[in-house]
């Protein structure tokens, strides 16, 4: 199996978790109580089995809540958790009794439902979050009658000591338990340590009680909820429960409303109170403003397909979505619990991202934000949380913060934000400098040291080699860019530095293609090796150095080649099944962008087509950090969604539309692209698409004479490198008009077209 830059699996290995309970005792007992009890009375991960779950947050906000597959809702990192319960006829039905089934609003929004179908009666579970002088988290249970008499039924939310996020989830937390000790009702508000919930919609029936996380269930049962008013329990397992008694005329439905507001809940509810007498008109307006915040949100660019392509493109939006949701403040996290720090490495794919899609000023915030915590000698902190900066040394962090700069300004031609940052950046650059300088001394040219001669130390570089730190060329590719990219910022703002950092990046580029080469040849490898040390097979960071483009000319042309071809053979054999496999993680779609940039676009789609699979659950448009082959696997699985993937997801399919090549500064279009994508009488297209050479519109279809038709549009400049037209074809193209033009300005499978507007019209023809 090929080698991947994924924490999780050196994670697994030093924590040695214990898959069923997560090693602390309250999780023991919980799991020894969810055996002996009827199935669906406590949560699916005390039975040893995967529980999938999505975030619930604000663009803008700072808490992010999590709803589960079984329409669970824990309030806040770490709290408990919202559950809901349906007694009808006698028998009570739980998430086990349900078969729950997950949905997004449109498809893509990211206000999570999940249903839950009886045979006369359907609870929708509804989870949002507002933000603003209003912020909170909602949840919406609408219960209908879709039966043909009338139905009673009680509705019962309970609020009990487990967290949504299971306890194998145990990197810097463990899930299962969240400890309640005291609970109480005051009016509308139900206080729970120290945390309120409001009852939006007032229950006919409130009860709490001690030692309930399993006797408030087997209570639910008998139709017997306890009716304190308030519950203490040194132990932490107070529970209490909201009782809705329903009476629903066929086609009916009844709406209960609940939130955690952020700020003083006494106010909140009085807000809402005196908006809409009982609250629920409140909670429904703030369902609503959060859709249509989401649907102007997620509109600033948009990629355009077939009806085929509909999933794939809300995946894309969804993914945009949770990065800016998984963000606190400024700081992009790739994650909301066991992700909750701002790594640069994430950030700087989250940063392409949002900056390809339309999302600048959030990527401004971040790195004025990240500059901050520079160290005095010029050192990139690898990764920044509540603790402040993380002096752990990753040799990749000062190039990916000055690319993220770049990438900045290459989107948005500010300088205003390079020069804040220019002594940042300077500083910068000498800390790469002083760090090959480590590496330029003479004990490094003896035979036995040679191969490491001027590149960057040893580091964990992308957390694949934190067992032993090594000289990673994903290290080095991320120094050049860094260099290179310094070197062009200051060509733009005319500063002096430019031909010094021109001659760090050459000099540095001369000694990493040198060690690539002796590598090669000591370890007699064909491929592209991700350190020195190993020679190792890690076809992923070879993706990363694909993907950031300006180095591909340079590479060994036949190694890169034969990296892939490896890499192609692999996914075959693990596709078909010949390979024992137990786990993947997601960060390989970076692939999908690399095979779409090295013009391998049927290998890029079945590939992205395998990962997509590997969401879970689908209708959530999200992954993992770790997908397990076996789906019920009860092991860590990283945050859900991981906003880190998710960008990676977001670039892959934006350079099917159209990516930038820095070779040669051309924008190339429809490189990846599917076939039959062409065959629907809407074409493909982009709307309002960033490029670092102005904002993209454009439409490709077959016409009805079988040529296909380009209208290129928008407010751009014509790239240096020009539009070069990719699109799939059955056969060579043959000939080629460019507003009105014939043009010879073509190859057998590509366009360049060196006008804009323009209207181009392409004829195939041959074998």
């Amino acid at each position: 199996m090929p080698a991947s830059s994924l924490r999780c699996f050196l994670v697994l290995a030093a924590l040695a978790i214990n898959t069923a309970t997560g090693a602390t005792p309250s999780n023991t007992a919980a799991e020894a109580a969810a055996r002996w009890a009827p199935r669906g009375h406590y949560p699916r991960y005390f039975l040893g089995e995967q529980s999938y779950f999505t975030v619930v947050g604000a663009a803008a906000g700072d808490r992010e809540g999590l709803l589960n597959k079984e329409g669970t809702l824990e309030v806040d990192r770490a709290a408990f958790s919202i559950e809901p319960f349906l007694y009808a006829q006698g028998t009570l039905t739980t998430w086990n009794e349900a078969a729950p089934s997950p949905s997004l609003a449109l498809g893509y929004l990211p206000v999570p439902s999940v249903a839950w179908r009886g045979r006369n009666l359907v609870l929708d579970i509804t989870a949002y979050a507002t933000d603003g002088a209003e912020a909170a988290l909602y949840a919406r249970y609408r219960v209908e009658n879709t039966g043909q008499e009338r139905q009673r039924a009680k509705l019962w939310l309970a609020l009990r000591p487990f967290q949504v996020n299971p306890p194998w989830q145990s990197l810097n937390m463990v899930g299962g338990v969240a400890p309640i000790h005291a609970i109480r009702r005051e009016g509308p508000l139900i206080r729970v340590d120290g945390r309120t919930v409001v009852a939006l919609t007032p229950p006919d029936r409130f009860g709490a009680m001690a030692q309930g996380a399993g006797p408030l269930i087997r209570a639910l049962a008998r139709n017997k909820p306890p009716r304190g008013t308030q519950a203490h329990d040194p132990q932490g397992q107070a529970s209490a429960v909201l009782a809705y008694d329903l009476d629903l005329a066929p086609g009916a439905a009844r709406d209960v409303y609940l939130a955690v507001p952020d700020l003083d809940p006494a106010t909140f509810a009085d807000t809402a109170q005196a908006r809409s007498g009982r609250g629920g008109d409140f909670a429904h307006a703030a369902l609503q403003a959060s859709l249509d915040h989401w649907q102007a949100k997620l509109s600033r660019a948009e990629l355009l397909g077939p009806p085929a392509a509909r999933g794939l493109l809300d995946a894309v939006r969804s993914n945009l979505a949770y990065i800016l949701i998984n963000r606190d403040g400024p700081a992009l996290f790739p994650g909301s619990r066991a992700y909750a720090r701002s790594w640069v490495r994430d950030s700087t794919v989250m940063a392409s991202a949002l900056l390809g899609m339309g999302y600048p000023d959030t990527v401004r915030r971040f790195l004025a934000w990240y500059a901050g915590f520079q160290y005095p000698d010029g050192k990139i902190p690898c990764c920044v949380d509540s603790r402040g900066a993380d002096p752990t040394p990753e040799n990749d962090s000062p190039g990916e913060f000055i690319h993220a700069v770049y990438e900045y300004q290459r989107y948005t031609h500010d300088l205003g934000l390079v020069r804040d940052l220019w002594p940042s950046l300077v500083k910068t650059v000498a800390y790469i400098e002083a760090l090959r300088a480590q590496r330029l001394v003479p004990d490094y040219r003896t035979p036995d040291r040679q191969a490491f001669y001027g590149l960057l130390p040893e580091s964990i570089s992308h957390e694949g080699y934190s067992a032993r730190p090594v000289h990673s060329f994903w290290d080095d590719f991320w120094g050049l860019r860094g260099l290179a990219d310094a070197t062009e910022l200051a060509r733009r703002l005319d500063a002096p530095e430019a031909a010094r950092f021109a001659a760090l990046r050459d000099a540095f580029r001369a000694d990493v293609y040198a060690a690539l080469k002796l590598t090669m040849e000591r370890r007699n490898i064909g491929y592209l090796p991700g350190s020195v040390e190993l020679g190792d097979f890690d076809s992923n960071a070879t993706a990363m150095i694909v993907n950031l483009g300006s180095e591909v000319p340079n590479l060994p042309q036949d190694a890169l080649r034969q990296t892939f071809d490896e890499y192609w053979a692999y996914f075959q054999k693990r596709r078909a099944g010949q390979l024992d496999w137990d786990a993947y993680t997601p960060y390989e779609v970076r692939t999908v962008e690399a095979l779409v940039r090295l013009g391998r676009r049927e290998q890029a789609l079945a590939v992205l087509d395998f990962l997509l699979a590997g969401q879970r659950p689908k209708a959530w448009n999200q992954w993992a950090e770790v997908v397990w082959r076996d789906p019920q696997a009860p092991k860590f699985i990283g945050d859900m969604p991981h906003a880190w993937i998710g960008a990676e997801f977001v670039k892959a399919v934006r350079s099917f539309y159209a990516y930038e090549r820095d070779s040669d500064h051309a924008l190339v279009l429809a490189a990846g692209i599917p076939k039959d994508w062409l065959e629907s009488e809407s074409g493909v297209g982009v709307r309002r698409l960033p490029t670092g050479f102005g904002v993209l519109d454009y439409t490709l279809k077959r016409g009805g004479d079988g040529t296909l038709r380009l209208s290129l549009g928008g407010d751009m400049t014509v790239p240096p490198g020009k539009f070069v037209i990719r699109p799939p074809l059955d056969r060579p193209v043959r000939a080629v008009w460019i507003n009105g033009r014939p043009s010879p300005a073509f190859t057998a499978d590509a366009v360049t077209v060196g006008e804009w507007p323009a209207e181009v019209r392409i004829e195939t023809g041959g074998p």
